[in-house]
């Protein structure tokens, strides 16, 4: 699930050095020279000698990167929540979670690279450094940084070819399914995260594909990407369509048995399976997409 980050400490550094290697695998990629140093989004100096060949994966979005542009086989160990795709997480050690690492196993396993959030809240990064493992923090806030971030793991791992290849791949999949909603009206859709209620802001990668399926979160830019909001804005905004939670909830909810979602039945709880890929910044952008249209505007897809 994401977490509530800022992004303000994310140094232009790091921003102009993963936008010059997605030009770069996109138009020739090539093999990686180490050593090779790159800024984290903690804005820390990650130096790699030579290429890791044993990683751990600290967030379902970066096992799921690596797995996905030819990387799979380098990991030793990830997240308990990494479990996409099975056949592949099932055989993997499981090593904890952001908030609740097991530091000795990850240790214990020698990797030579773990990928990390860059959250300062879990402070895994510093605590995993300060273990002596080589730590890269850092994990896509924004629709473009999940291109971004897996062209930066394609780079750190040497394999620049599969993640231009998965970046191709996932923009031409989800500039189809943005055609297929383009002249249809925009849908005022409110995206529940959880129960508190967390919701999406329009810049966050959610708020984006929310967007690109053709409908618009009624949560303001002005609150961050991944806001707790007051539920008195949800009453208010009245929106057409509700996401993340089943309808009988919304129905016992004050002052939401009028709303137009609730009283029309567009109120969608997603499967396990489609949660994970809409609150993945990975390789799975497609697939969420397609879920938002199949609730925004299921029409698009008959």
């Amino acid at each position: 699930m994401p977490k509530t980050k800022t992004l303000a400490h994310k140094s232009l550094a790091r921003k102009s050095l993963t936008a010059a290697l997605l030009l770069s695998a996109l138009g020739a990629a090539h093999a990686t020279t180490y050593p090779l140093t790159v800024t984290d989004d903690l804005g820390r100096k990650v130096v790699l000698k030579k290429e890791p060949m044993r990683i751990v994966a600290m967030l379902p979005s970066h096992t799921e990167t690596l797995i996905a542009i030819g990387a799979g086989g380098k990991l030793v160990g990830i997240d308990e929540y990494s479990n996409y795709p099975k056949n592949v997480t099932a055989r993997i050690p499981k090593v904890g979670s952001g908030f609740q690492p097991d530091i000795e196993k990850i240790v214990a396993l020698q990797p030579d690279l773990v990928l990390a959030d860059e959250s300062s809240s879990s402070r895994l990064t510093a605590r995993l450094e300060a273990a002596g493992l080589t730590v890269y923090g850092g994990t896509a806030q924004t629709y473009n940084e999940v291109f971004q971030k897996i062209v930066v793991l394609g780079k750190l791992t040497n394999r620049e070819t599969g993640a231009a290849r998965t970046v191709t791949s996932m923009r031409r999949e989800l500039g189809a399914l943005e055609r297929t909603v383009v002249n249809r009206p925009k849908v005022s859709t409110y995206y529940e995260v959880d129960p508190a209620p967390y919701s999406v802001g329009p810049n966050s990668f959610i708020g984006t594909l929310i967007t690109r399926a053709g409908g618009k979160t009624i949560v303001p830019a002005s609150l961050g990407d991944f806001p707790k909001i007051d539920p008195e804005l949800i009453v208010k905004s009245n929106p057409q369509v509700m996401i993340g939670l089943s309808l009988n909830d919304a129905r016992r909810r004050p002052g939401w048995q009028n709303l137009q979602a609730v009283r029309g039945g567009r109120v969608y709880q997603p499967s396990a399976e489609e949660r994970d890929a809409l609150s993945r910044p990975g390789p799975r952008l497609p697939q969420a997409m397609r879920t938002l249209i199949r609730m925004i505007h299921p029409e698009a897809l008959k």
